[in-house]
């Protein structure tokens, strides 16, 4: 019930514990205990809107960025990116496969900023060997939802 509950709240985080409970046939109350203890164990760690910037006056620029570490004696790469995350910039910070270790999501204001958050902050701390910055210059979908889609007409055709 639990997986069914998040993945439900994972596609619609507006979904009310009563309509979770009718699409899962089971009691609002059951909903409401299982939504909270997995809130209070950060089993969901949070809600958030996905917003398409593009369409607001807000100026951002994004980069993800590929970083080479070497990992600390008995602390791995733990440490390294906690001190990472901890900058404002940062949206999100992920160990990966590969030639890099970490792949780092920033978001600045503008190139620049982006650009001197990387070579004033993030190249500077002592475990970071490399870094490559790739600028996102379009989303075309995030989170699983598709900006800019075009909907699909889902109207029954009818002939004459």
């Amino acid at each position: 019930m639990q997986e069914k509950i998040l993945e439900l709240i994972e596609n619609n985080s507006r979904l009310t514990p009563e309509q979770i409970a009718v699409m899962l046939g089971i009691k609002e109350e059951e909903v409401c205990a299982e939504i909270k203890k997995m809130e209070e164990n950060q089993t969901i760690a949070g809600y958030m809107a996905i917003i398409d910037w593009e369409k607001t006056k807000k100026e951002t620029v994004t980069a993800l960025i590929e970083v080479k570490v070497t990992p600390q004696r008995g602390l791995g790469f733990d440490k390294i990116a906690e001190r990472i995350y901890q900058y404002p910039e940062v949206k999100s910070v992920y160990l990966m496969s590969g030639g890099y270790d970490l792949c780092v999501i920033v978001e600045g204001k503008t190139m620049k900023d982006v650009a001197l958050f990387v070579s004033q902050r993030l190249a500077l701390l002592d475990s970071v060997i490399s870094t490559a910055t790739h600028f996102v210059l379009k989303k075309y979908k995030d989170h699983g939802i598709i900006f800019n889609g075009k909907s699909k007409d889902e109207r029954a055709a009818i002939w004459l």
